[in-house]
């Protein structure tokens, strides 16, 4: 199989879908490999390193002839007219946000794979590229806030006087929530989290900070079976930004990281409570993307609202790229022995089998995922 890594086109994408270590590996399993000129430079990997791991460069990343195209973002129109019928195509499509690009994929008959769609069970945890990119997501929150922040992080005893620790508030404990606590905690703040999902209260225990939530019967069944938070009701949610109202008025750094794929953000922050912090306090908002857990929030985009600042990121790991090219190309790694033939190495989907299905957009020119295809084909 003749798999393509494209260089990335999104304004502020620095990542690439491969290493040269994954390329060798690749390459070790009996494929071939072409990288676009230019597509590691971002994240700190040139032309030659991957040429040496065994590829081949190629101006226009060898798109036209490749069996597999591999991307972290989404293909742009020429990319998508560029491909071959019949040819694989994975990437982080984000469909949602763009359904068009879903289309046009399926009419170019390209079998596409969303790897954000790859189901969240044990056998797929290496190949879980939204947990990659989130753990480090959650790490660069901190980071981002800290720098903002106007004052340290941990306490400080010294001759002059007491310097106070940052009192951190991270609002959403999935993975990138997670990771955010375990960083803060590791910069010396004093950090509390919530989370309406009650399996989060031991893990944000377990990591040393305090669990902040309304904690009543509808609390205690508010987890899908996928693992993510189930909308509240009107009455709980008055309850609790009641609760998160009072607590955010005294937090010095705020970071907010609930999503619902397929869903807008949650206002996790209101304008009210934004406006309660004190001066030179921070707000750091991860789901701006999709409207944002802030109505203050802006994409890219810091904002001072009676000196508190408030700065929505869409694209954190693009700011440690190094690091999250890694991971993801690993996961893509991980992926590859379902995409290909085991004999003849050719691209050949192992449509059977459930982290295909559940991750697989399109196939011979018709949309085949459920929240995608026509009625009549779901």
């Amino acid at each position: 199989m003749k798999i393509a890594f494209l260089k990335e086109s999104a304004a502020g994408e620095t990542r690439v879908a491969a290493t040269p270590e994954t390329v060798k590996k690749i390459i070790g399993l009996g494929h071939s490999v072409t990288v676009q000129t230019g597509a590691g430079v971002a994240a700190s990997v040139p032309d030659d390193q991957f040429k040496a791991a065994g590829a081949e460069i190629v101006a226009d990343g060898g798109i036209g002839a490749a069996d597999l195209v591999v991307k972290v973002r989404r293909p742009t129109d020429s990319e998508i007219g560029a491909m071959k019928a019949g040819a694989g195509f994975v990437s982080l499509l984000e469909p949602y946000g763009d359904r068009g690009v879903v289309e046009a994929l399926a009419k170019a008959k390209i079998d596409a794979l969303a790897m954000e769609f790859i189901p969240r069970i044990s056998r797929a945890q290496s190949m879980d590229a939204l947990s990659s990119q989130a753990n480090l997501a959650g790490y660069r929150a901190v980071i981002e806030g800290a720098a903002l922040y106007g004052r340290a992080m941990p306490m400080m005893m010294t001759a002059a006087g007491t310097v106070a620790a940052a009192k951190t508030f991270i609002m959403g404990v999935g993975v990138a929530g997670l990771q955010a606590i375990a960083t803060a905690r590791r910069l010396g703040g004093v950090v509390s989290a919530t989370d309406v999902r009650p399996a989060t209260k031991e893990q944000v225990a377990s990591l040393g900070a305090k669990f902040v939530a309304v904690e009543d019967e509808e609390f205690k069944q508010a987890e899908t079976a996928a693992g993510y938070a189930k909308p509240m009701s009107a009455e709980y949610q008055a309850k609790q930004a009641a609760l998160v109202a009072e607590h955010i008025a005294k937090q010095d750094i705020v970071i907010t990281t609930a999503l619902i794929p397929g869903r807008p953000a949650p206002v996790l922050v209101t304008e009210a409570m934004a406006k309660s912090m004190r001066p030179g306090s921070v707000i750091i908002d991860l789901a701006v993307a999709q409207g944002g857990n802030c109505p203050l929030s802006r994409p890219d985009e810091l904002v001072e609202v009676n000196g508190v600042k408030i700065m929505g990121f869409t694209n954190l790991p693009a700011r440690l790229p190094a690091d999250s090219s890694a991971l993801y190309a690993k996961n893509f790694l991980a992926l590859l022995p379902l995409l290909a033939d085991k004999e003849s190495k050719a691209f050949a989907p192992a449509w059977d089998d459930e982290i295909i299905k559940g991750a697989m957009l399109s196939k011979g020119g018709a949309l085949i995922h459920p929240h995608f295809a026509p009625a009549s084909a779901a």
